[in-house]
């Protein structure tokens, strides 16, 4: 608000004064005598360095009543004196208080302040009436005091449930592989870059090591800010050799780097140390540029070379001062009155700043808010005035494209392994998903980035030298100048402690309205102008942030060195005093006390330039010994103890000076990889341009270009972001012109941004580039935008596994065997292997409810075996304890990604945790398992595999991740409801399968599932045998054009029916199989199998008969050759009676394979204990509760003793890796024995296996139950007669037998075959007759398993084909891996009744 030109100040009249002239005697006679002031008109005269002259011409100008003048470019001013007690008057400077009296020129009095409760800068406004820029639809100006609430944006949305905040940064999932231009850093430099190379048309990526903030998200208090400070580097106070320290977050916006006589203060997040600086655009002085440090093509012109930059930046950053409207800031005028007492008014002024002290839309579009005056600047202004990189280049280069990631911090550049590529790979340490909770793998697995054209490094003065010399220790070559001459801009920092007048410098989160503290700096003593260039400083006022309110007091009062001013009486004493304990007891915000009146100063100078950064241990080290201690700075400390003293303060210097042994922090480092001043390496790291040197010569690395302050040679005696972005852009138009060649479009202006859009908001409507969309980025995209747009509650971790896979030729087979074979092979070749991913679900909800429970990977794989580690890992698939369709009772732990080389080449890595029952009650095998990765790598075009192997998790990694669990959400209860939606998912899937036992039983389902391979019959024949006993016999014609066709005769066990061999849940069954051989398929479905009729107490002898009424139909329909039989279990006992009583001729019989059993059936163990086990049969027993059926199917309302026997059967014993929870499987095992290894049946076959079985009546278990203990066929009983006598067997002669096994059987031992084969051997000699053992298989697995068709069909095949086809016939099998779907479809290549013809 402007001051009303018809105030005037009586001078130093102020309440207390009055009391005193009250009491005449009390006043000392040593004090001087208050004048009246003297007023007059002027025209105010502009000097220098922009304050007004005192001395103008007087006028008698008035404008009635109001006192305005009557001219605009006329002022009343006044002029206040003193009467010394020699009687002589001197000018003074003016002290307008805020309890001096005011009176009107009218007359009238006011001795309070205006209604407002605001005083006005004593200042008076601008001269005259002039142009501004023209006010858009969304510029306003501020008004008079605002609310608190103005001070810090609780939200950018008007949902007012969350706080939601701009995010211009994408999540590191969404991470190319390439792009035109890779930026390191986000400050000024970085900033630039990252903008004009999207103007440009090329496509960007930005790397940022902290985190994206908004106004409304910076910390504000001192618990809060501590948990953003960041501490590292050589902490060595004084003459102590020091120590390497390193705590707090990577990530957080405060960054203290300790060194040796010089430390730093810089920042972190999306908008670099802009985030935290004090706004104050000041170009360097002529002088400053000419020295002899800087490239001749820039000291020849001095400040001219940089004269359009700085005005490119300035159009970017729109700097202005602080309006002289605006309220009188304390600390400015305390600052003024200091210049003053130095004798330096002339070089007092204003700064410009990138404050923003008006609303609407920045010079980029985004909406900015004028100042609320927090004072908080350096630690994060939250009220959206501060014009950051974030807010201007960066928002402009979102909105032209450009892709930034934030928490990535960048370790070092190398150039392209291949050398027909062109530009550099970027490496660097992702921070995100909690990943530094791995300490040892975080900057060991770094991720990458390839840079195709050029790499921009602004990560800041020590951030870009320390990445420049840890890739010079890494191979990239380039001057040994890196890490040398770097300066701290001559920053000095101290205080003006408890001086005579309120200052009210304390930073305040809601400052109010009638007491604001200000931007951090608004004024300057710049004394600059200097013969010699390095003598020159600038003196700027500061405020302290309100995180460090609570511990001002006690280090400015414990710092050794304190001078405190001399010469003070008694009374001055007691208030400073008195002063001190207001503020100890009052707290720091006392209006009367010690800290209210503190003046903060930070000084610019000229150092020796003479600092370095070096790496140990792979950390830095900075170094400035004696910089503190050199006679300059001495010099400017005794300037800044004049000033302290003059306003009857304590000057204090900073901790770091007065604690450490005279150290200095700067908040400018600057130097490090600095411009060459002969444009070669021997003198510098870079050129004028800012890009890289490849050695001591010319030669530079093309299109590594150095943006940030790391290039400058020398201090700049003034706050250096105005020439770190001039000098910025004109390394950006020089990469533009001659290494991107493309031309950078300044012109086109953006819209009003809309940040929670999309981008390419343009004017005109410029159309967005399209950019190459790699590994599934669109598709990501879209789902992170979905769950984002949903409000969906999110949950991550992070994991490291490690191990050995062996890569190599010929690697064969995919069971665990092979697996560990592999890793065993790797570890004798030292093949080490790890990867380091993290796993992002978006949305909890769906990786909780969805049957997939997918998850995002993103992350780096390393092998030792593999060309071209580090792998990049982006959006791969993790699923989390999925259903194992291949496996009944298993849930897995998928890890399914393609990965990138660094060399471009893509493989693809399969990965997978086996957890299944096995892991009940048994916590050390549940965590081998849930720790166990099964690995498999290909190559991503043609699928072949390359690697083999196992990761583990190691227990420190395991405790490690656990501290990398991160719940997202809106809120706090938002995470708090998405961790436990995800622990409780997590819980009981793991209580599903480590109390297998005791879990919900799995009961017959409605719905069909799982059913992807149709082979229903071609033909069904009802089948009528010689004893009236209806029964089926399915056909399938042959699936196989220019092959003979055969027919193929296929005889089922009890309970079950055709679709034993004609299964419909898995891809490739036994009659697609054989049909596809040129077979024509024959299944019986006879009186022991699931028909009704199986429960007339049909036993195996009787289904003879239905065997042999098929083999009439066959011989009928399709001619009198003899038929070739594949007979199983009870079908195969059923058969061996039949032939081995006459009933069936052999003549009919081509030859047979015989799975499990055929003619000396022997129990397994457990089976035959439940025959000789107590008094009373196990048939019998059942029959006096259950009647004479006992079905292998069960509901949840069967009778009692049937739902007592499915509870009973829980504890059924068993192995532990074959424990399920299936009702049907239960009944199953109990009647016949466990009929198959679980992990060689896929889900859907387990789960129906109600649909794939009947039920055995008690006649038939008891013959069942006597044949095996007898070892051999019978007849029925009572007397159950032997049916292998000699004389029978001599029926067998001349038959080709194969028979076969399964290692595992646990219902009939593999003894069985193995007597019956050397039975036949010794009867009829070796020849025709052999016998196998499937390895992994039990009984029924041999058919129903999902992978049979590889591991025992083409054992049977080959021996029918042998015996059918002759010793010299080859079939070669289909691709059944990508060609068994649609088997009905395919064409029929058998003819009814064709025999031996071919078809």
């Amino acid at each position: 608000m402007p001051k009303d030109p018809a105030i005037i100040s009586l001078g130093p009249i102020t309440s207390f004064n009055e009391v005193l002239n009250l009491l005449p005697n009390s006043i000392p006679k040593d004090l001087p005598s208050p004048a009246p002031d003297h007023h007059f008109w002027d025209h105010p005269k502009q000097s220098t360095n922009g304050v007004h002259a005192v001395t103008p011409p007087p006028h008698n100008l008035t404008n009635g009543t109001s006192g305005a003048p009557t001219a605009s470019e006329v002022r009343f001013r006044n002029q206040a004196q003193v009467t010394n007690l020699n009687g002589t008057r001197e000018s003074r400077l003016t002290l307008d208080k805020g309890n001096s009296s005011h009176f009107r020129v009218d007359g009238s009095t006011d001795g309070y302040p205006f209604t407002t409760g605001l005083r006005h800068a004593r200042t008076a406004p601008v001269d005259k009436s002039h142009e501004i820029p023209a006010f858009g639809p969304h510029t306003t100006e501020a008004d008079g005091p605002q609310s608190k609430a103005h001070a810090k944006i609780r939200s950018y949305t008007d949902d007012p449930t969350t706080k939601e905040f701009p995010r211009i940064s994408k999540p590191v999932e969404l991470l190319r592989n390439e792009y035109d231009c890779v930026v390191i850093g986000s400050g000024y430099g970085g900033g630039v870059a990252a903008s004009r190379m999207a103007r440009a048309g090329q496509s960007v990526c930005l790397l940022e090591k902290g985190k994206e903030r908004w106004p409304g998200e910076y910390p504000s208090g001192f618990v809060d800010a501590v948990k953003q400070l960041h501490v590292s580097g050589d902490f060595a106070p004084g003459f102590l050799t020091g120590a390497m320290v390193e705590a707090g977050d990577p990530t957080g916006l405060y960054h203290l780097i300790c060194g040796k006589g010089q430390n730093a203060f810089v920042g972190n997040g999306l908008g670099g140390t802009s985030l935290l600086n004090a706004n104050v655009f000041l170009e360097a002085d002529d002088g400053t540029m000419r020295l002899p440090c800087w490239p001749k093509e820039i000291r020849e012109n001095g400040l001219k070379e940089l004269e359009d930059y700085y005005k490119r930046a300035s159009n970017v950053l729109e700097p202005e001062e602080y309006p002289k409207d605006w309220p009188e800031l304390p600390k400015l005028t305390m600052l003024e009155r200091q210049a003053a007492a130095l004798g330096w008014k002339e070089k007092f002024k204003r700064v410009p700043q990138t404050t923003r002290f008006k609303g609407g839309p920045n010079s980029t579009g985004v909406e900015m808010y004028p100042s609320a005056l927090t004072g908080m600047d350096s630690t994060g202004l939250n009220d959206g005035s501060k014009s950051s990189t974030l807010v201007n280049y960066l928002a402009d280069a979102w909105n032209w494209g450009a892709e930034m990631f934030c928490q990535c911090e960048v370790r070092y550049i190398k150039k392209h392994p291949d050398p027909k590529v062109e530009g550099y790979l970027v490496f660097f340490a992702w921070h995100g998903s909690e990943r530094s909770a791995f300490k040892d793998n975080l900057y060991e697995d770094l991720m990458w980035v390839h840079a195709r054209k050029c790499v921009f490094l602004g990560a800041g003065s020590i951030g870009t030298t320390e990445i420049l010399l840890r890739s010079k220790k890494l191979g990239l070559t380039m001057s040994n100048k890196v890490g040398l001459q770097m300066s701290g801009n001559g920053d000095i920092l101290a205080f003006g402690y408890n001086t005579d007048t309120e200052v009210n410098a304390i930073g305040r989160q809601y400052p109010s309205p009638y007491k604001p503290v200000g931007p951090t700096i608004t004024g300057v003593i710049d004394c600059r102008d200097q013969d010699n260039a390095l003598d020159g400083f600038v003196i700027e006022e500061g405020a302290v942030p309100k995180a460090l309110a609570p511990l001002f007091q006690t280090m400015l009062e414990m710092m050794p060195g304190n001078q405190v001013p001399q010469g003070e009486g008694l009374v001055e004493k007691v208030k400073h005093v008195l002063a001190q304990q207001g503020s100890r007891f009052l707290g720091p915000y006392f209006s009367k006390g010690s800290i209210e009146r503190t003046q903060t100063y930070l000084i610019m100078s000229h150092d020796s330039n003479q600092a370095s950064l070096t790496l140990k241990d792979d950390k830095i080290v900075l170094e400035f010994l004696g910089v503190g201690r050199s006679g300059h700075v001495e010099y400017l400390n005794d300037v800044l103890k004049r000033a302290t003293h003059a306003v009857g303060g304590t000057f204090v210097n900073s901790p770091f000076y007065a604690a450490l042994g005279q150290q200095e922090i700067t908040v400018h480092p600057i130097g490090g990889a600095c411009m060459s001043r002969d444009g070669t390496g021997e003198h510098g790291v870079t050129n004028h341009y800012g890009e890289v040197f490849t050695g001591r010569g010319e030669e530079t690395h093309h299109g590594l270009i150095v943006t940030d302050g790391a290039v400058i040679p020398t201090a700049l005696g003034v706050n250096p972001f105005a020439t770190i972005t001039a000098l910025a852009e004109r390394s950006v138009e020089y990469a533009a012109k001659y290494r991107i060649l493309e031309e950078i479009d300044l012109k086109t202006k953006n819209e009003v941004l809309d940040l929670f859009a999309e981008p390419y908001q343009l004017v005109g409507g410029k159309k967005a580039i399209q950019r190459k969309n790699s590994n599934k980025v669109n598709d990501a995209t879209d789902l992170i935008k979905a769950t984002r747009a949903a409000k969906a509650n999110g949950f991550g971790f992070s994991e490291v596994m490690s191990g050995y896979i062996h890569v190599g030729k010929g690697l064969e087979g995919d069971k665990i065997e092979d697996y560990q074979t592999a890793a065993r092979t790797a570890r004798g070749l030292c093949e080490e292997a790890r990867f380091f991913l993290s796993v992002k679900a978006w949305d909890t909800h769906t990786i909780v409810n969805r049957a997939d429970h997918r998850a995002m990977l993103t992350g780096t794989f390393t092998c030792a075996g593999l060309k071209g580690s580090p792998f990049m890992v982006q959006r791969g698939d993790f699923h989390l304890f999925s259903t194992d369709q291949q496996a009944p009772g298993t849930r897995n732990l998928t890890y399914d990604f393609d990965m990138t080389s660094t060399e471009g080449i893509e493989y693809h890595f399969n990965g997978y945790k086996v957890v299944n029952s096995s892991v009940a009650l048994g916590p050390i095998r549940f965590w081998t398992a849930a720790s166990t990765l099964y690995v498999t790598i290909s190559e991503t075009r043609t699928g072949k595999v390359r690697g083999r192997g196992m990761l583990h998790i190691r227990p420190s990694d395991f405790l490690s991740e656990i501290f990398t669990l991160n719940p997202s959400g809106k809120n706090l209860w938002a995470k708090v409801s998405s961790t436990v939606s995800f622990m409780s998912f997590f819980a009981r899937q793991s209580a599903a399968l480590f109390l297998a036992p005791f879990t919900w039983q799995q009961y017959p389902s409605v719905s069909y599932s799982g059913y992807i391979n149709d082979t229903s019959p071609d033909q069904t024949i009802k089948i009528v045998a010689i004893d009236g006993v209806q029964t089926l016999l399915h056909v399938w014609e042959p699936r196989a054009p220019g092959i003979e066709t055969k027919n193929l005769f296929m005889i089922p066990g009890a309970s079950v029916d055709q679709q034993i061999f004609a299964l419909p849940t898995i891809e490739v069954n036994a009659v697609n199989y054989f049909t596809r051989a040129g077979y024509r398929v024959f299944v019986t479905v006879h009186r022991i199998c699931q028909l009704r009729v199986a429960e007339n107490n049909w036993t195996t002898y009787d289904a003879r008969l239905d065997i042999k009424a098929c083999y009439e139909w066959i011989r009928q329909e399709h001619g009198p050759d003899p038929v070739y039989t594949i007979a199983h279990c009870m079908g195969s006992v059923a058969y061996s009676c039949g032939l081995l009583d006459g009933t069936i001729p052999a003549s009919w019989v081509k030859g047979i394979s015989c799975s499990q059993v055929f003619c000396h059936p022997i129990w397994s163990t457990l089976n035959m204990a439940k025959v000789l086990a107590g008094p009373i049969p196990f048939d019998k027993l059942y029959a006096m509760f259950g009647g004479s059926w006992f079905s292998c199917s069960s509901t949840r309302d069967d009778s009692y003793f049937q739902q007592l026997v499915n509870q009973i059967l829980r504890f059924y014993p068993d192995s532990r890796e074959e424990i399920c929870n299936n009702v049907s499987c239960h009944r199953s095992s109990l009647v016949f024995g466990r009929l198959w290894n679980h992990r060689n049946l896929n889900q859907a076959t387990h789960r129906q296996i109600n649909r794939f079985f009947g039920g055995v009546n008690m006649t038939l278990l008891h013959t069942l139950m006597q044949q095996g203990y007898r070892g051999t066929v019978t007849c029925n009983g009572p007397l159950f007669t032997p049916l292998t006598a000699p004389s029978n067997l001599r029926r067998l002669k001349g038959i080709p037998i194969l028979l076969f096994s399964g290692s595992d059987n646990k219902v009939l031992t593999p003894e069985a075959t193995e007597k019956t084969y050397g039975i036949l051997r010794d009867t009829f000699g070796p020849e025709g007759y052999s016998r196998e053992v499937v390895r992994g298989y039990g009984h029924l697995d041999c058919w129903m398993g999902r992978e049979s068709y590889k591991d025992v069909f083409p054992m049977v095949r080959s021996e029918v084909d042998r015996v059918c086809r002759g010793e010299g016939w080859r079939w070669k099998e289909p691709d059944w891996k990508n060609d068994w779907r649609d088997w009905k479809n395919l064409e029929m290549s058998g003819g009814k009744k064709e025999g031996k013809k071919t078809v």
